[in-house]
């Protein structure tokens, strides 16, 4: 069956086709017969007199797309697109910033359940931001700690001396994480400037020195593992994410990455969290849970001679079956 799939994401001309895992999903579903079209999330237009549910449009336009660098995308005309009768599936894929802009497109695709399929679940995606949602699996977590005084992070340290590591709450792609040394010299003024800088607290943890040997993404898909990527920082960086320089190698998982799996699992399924990627260093410790907007599809396939891509349309045909039945 032929499904009408709306990609809500960044501007097609902007991405590196070579690891986007959006562009990838998008080649997936055209080869399976699939029509796309992509438009902005600034584009998304409530009408509450159009019955109960309402009328959610946005402006966008039908698009193919092919792997070839520079000329990746035929994009058709603009018009406005009834996300609840024109489409089939919404895929809800631009990048953060996770800020209020980002929480009320989920309120407003929330709209369309029933009717068509939000994926990642719009409701479960706002209940789940990366930093928090991790915090349901503390056991499997280094010792963390989510605050806003200087006062209170000072405290932290105390009770875990060394080297710490500190990083907005709603962050992404390795963006703002600083390393604090030991003696807490350039404390102080990281708080002041994350105080500054976002309104809400941020995340602190102790440095850990076994993430020189990579910081693993494994992707779940509907809460089944799919494949994973080991990612090295890169000269003179401690951060291991691939768009700040990092590299990435085949792997496998450990027993406790297996665990972990297994212990959440069953709970991204039950959420409507389709496409999942967490974070694991050092092959025990849990550090994020990605359900924004994941990314390592494209280096796991590569690696792997895998289709994560179908995999995941496998997943969201099911459920958009499901939804149709009742």
């Amino acid at each position: 069956m032929s499904l009408r799939v709306a990609v809500q994401m960044d501007p097609l001309e902007t991405i590196k086709i070579a690891g986007d895992s959006s562009f990838a999903l998008m080649l997936a579903a055209q080869a399976r017969g699939h029509e796309l079209y992509h438009y902005d999330v600034r584009t998304l237009a409530y009408d509450s007199s159009h019955g109960a549910a309402g009328r959610l449009t946005c402006w966008g336009a039908p698009v193919t797309v092919q792997r070839v660098e520079g000329n990746h995308y035929l994009r058709g005309e603009y018009r406005l697109i009834d996300l609840g009768e024109d489409i089939d599936v919404v895929l809800m894929r631009q990048d953060p910033p996770f800020d209020l802009g980002y929480i009320t497109a989920t309120h407003l695709l929330e709209r369309l359940a029933g009717r068509t399929l939000v994926v990642n679940d719009p409701a479960a995606v706002r209940n789940a931001p990366e930093k928090v949602m991790v915090l349901d699996y503390a056991r499997f977590m280094p010792p963390t700690f989510v605050a806003r005084r200087i006062e209170d992070v000072k405290r932290f340290h105390l009770d875990h001396p060394g080297d710490l590591v500190v990083k907005p709450l709603h962050g992404n792609g390795g963006k703002a994480v600083f390393r604090v040394p030991a003696d807490g010299s350039n404390l102080g003024a990281l708080v002041e400037m994350f105080q500054n800088a976002w309104v809400e607290p941020f995340m602190v943890q102790p440095f850990l020195p076994n993430v020189a040997e990579g910081d693993k993404r494994i992707v779940l898909v509907d809460g089944v593992f799919a494949g994973a990527i080991n990612r090295r920082p890169g000269e003179g960086e401690f951060r291991s994410n691939l768009a700040v320089g990092g590299s990435a190698e085949a792997c496998g998982l450990t027993a406790r990455e297996e665990e972990i799996c297994a212990a959440m699992g069953p709970d991204l399924k039950a959420r409507g969290l389709v496409f999942v990627g967490i974070d694991v260093i050092g092959g025990e410790w849990l550090t994020e849970i990605n359900v924004t907007s994941p990314t390592g599809i494209v280096a796991i396939d590569r690696f792997n001679g895998t289709d994560t891509g179908a995999m995941i349309w496998d997943a969201i045909e099911v459920r958009h079956a499901a939804m149709i039945a009742g």
